[in-house]
């Protein structure tokens, strides 16, 4: 009993550290994300302020479900036009359609495409690309959120931040500023983990696959490839960056774990330093399809069930001494 309510709180321990690692804050999200809100200004004309909040309004500032699982940032739905692909979450109905992107990236221009192809958005491009306060009371006069004090959540949050900056800057002028990372600082001094054999870093804010390409004298598509993840994906300060390939199962004695809420497969694979595509297929799992809380995961070897579900994993756990199924070294860094 005694060795159960100490892995259970090393549980609970572990997984506020975890959700702390992982979650973006509001500044960082303006600083990660603003280039990109720049460059659709000038591609589509709808300002930069506008877009970076929106996109921290509807994503809690990139942490939600829909923006970590469908890089979906600003919670459109799929609508009848939309043929691409698809993730169902409960709304303003149960389970409603919303958009799923390959990339953030994809969902900032389909953002920008979406208000320029809707018909009742027409007139805020007459607006001035600096009347960040016209465009968000036009947004909630034309229906874009149902809540009654949206287009003031969104003027408090650019005043706040002083986002209205960003409407002022030319194409040109954001070259540098393409180009985050961590002027001198090369790999060597920067402080490495190990989990499960695989070395790793902590990214800074800024960071991207390809700076610390660039910083670690790797190949471009090294660190995404380490990773499963594409070169465009961003990647949240603190998060763990495996710096070598990862590995076929978990090590010796991690042979399971139970999946807490919000953990998707790509948080578990990071977690143990198991390759994405193998924590699929030692679960039968469909790739792209997300456990429930509560199923437990095979980190070492491939279940003997053929049954292959469309959602979710293999297995939860129905009763039993959980001290025995589950096998996890809390110790990972």
């Amino acid at each position: 009993m005694r060795g159960y309510l100490i892995l259970l709180l090393n549980l609970i321990v572990y997984g506020i550290r975890a959700q702390s690692d992982f979650r973006i804050t509001r500044p960082e999200y303006f600083e990660i994300y603003h280039n990109m809100a720049i460059i659709e200004m000038h591609r589509s004309g709808v300002p930069a302020s506008i877009t970076l909040a929106q996109g921290a309004l509807e994503s809690a500032d990139g942490n939600s479900s829909l923006a970590r699982e469908a890089n979906n940032h600003f919670g459109i739905k799929c609508h009848e036009d939309w043929s691409g692909k698809r993730t169902f979450q409960d709304d303003d109905a149960r389970n409603e359609c919303f958009r799923r992107y390959g990339s953030v990236e994809d969902s900032f221009k389909d953002h920008s495409d979406y208000l320029r192809a809707k018909t009742r958005y027409s007139f805020l491009f007459d607006l001035d690309k600096g009347d960040y306060k016209g465009w968000a009371k036009g947004l909630k006069k034309a229906g874009y959120a149902t809540n009654p004090a949206y287009a003031e959540s969104l003027i408090r949050i650019i005043e706040e931040f002083g986002l209205h900056k960003y409407d002022g800057i030319e194409i040109e002028d954001i070259a540098e500023h393409k180009k985050p990372g961590h002027p001198g600082k090369i790999g060597s001094l920067r402080e490495t983990g190990e989990i499960n054999r695989v070395k790793f870093i902590r990214a800074g804010t800024g960071d991207t696959y390809e700076s610390l390409a660039a910083e670690l004298g790797k190949l471009n598509w090294e660190l995404p490839q380490f990773n499963d993840a594409s070169l465009i994906d961003p990647i949240d300060p603190g998060q763990i960056v495996y710096i070598q390939p990862k590995r076929n199962r978990a090590r010796a004695g991690q042979n399971f774990y139970k999946v807490k809420s919000g953990e998707t497969m790509q948080i578990v694979s990071r977690q143990f330093a198991v390759k994405l595509d193998r924590l699929y297929d030692m679960n039968r799992m469909k790739p792209g399809s997300q456990p429930e809380p509560g199923t437990v995961l095979n980190l070492r070897n491939t279940i003997k069930s053929s049954r292959v579900p469309d959602q979710g994993s293999p297995e939860k756990i129905s009763g039993g001494d959980e001290e025995d199924v589950i096998r996890v070294d809390l110790n990972l860094e």
